[in-house]
């Protein structure tokens, strides 16, 4: 009689594995991920998706009792070189959903971190939108591949 039991449980974990996103009115977060930082390293980077529901959202600033500073990042190919700029603001269009991944584009850069990010753990930060105010959310620390991976399963739904 246990065995069915445990499937339940199995079951009750991948949901809870999954579902890993933050819901308002105006908007989505799914899945904010850290990438895992090497030892000594003073800066990470997260990613997560924002999806506008009937009104555009504008992304202006972010926390974390994680780093010092989270500054709003945009990651762009300039030649031959990988160009990491700051910028004022992630605007998303209304029913639109921008994607954050490792290897371009938006990000969100944690300056200052208190300790590396390391695999498992999960912090807190607070996303400040410019229509809507604050969006408290939980960042997961996962490898680039597996964050991905899961925050990409989120738009199947």
């Amino acid at each position: 009689m246990l065995k069915p039991i445990v499937w339940l449980g199995f079951l009750l974990v991948s949901t809870v594995a999954l579902a890993h996103d933050v819901q308002t009115d105006a908007l989505r977060i799914a899945h904010p991920f850290a990438t895992p930082t090497p030892p000594g390293a003073t800066n990470g980077a997260a990613y997560l998706d924002i999806t506008a529901f009937s009104e555009p959202v504008t992304l202006i600033s972010a926390s974390s009792p994680a780093s010092s500073n989270v500054e709003l990042h945009d990651m762009q190919m300039d030649g031959d070189m990988m160009q990491m700029r700051h910028v004022n603001e992630i605007h998303i269009e209304a029913e639109d959903t921008y994607t954050m991944r490792p290897g371009g584009g938006f990000h969100l850069m944690l300056i200052g971190l208190n300790d590396p990010l390391i695999e498992g753990d999960r912090f807190p930060m607070t996303l400040t939108f410019a229509e809507k105010g604050d969006v408290e959310i939980e960042v997961w620390v996962q490898s680039a591949q597996e964050g991905s991976e899961a925050a990409d399963g989120h738009h199947h739904h």
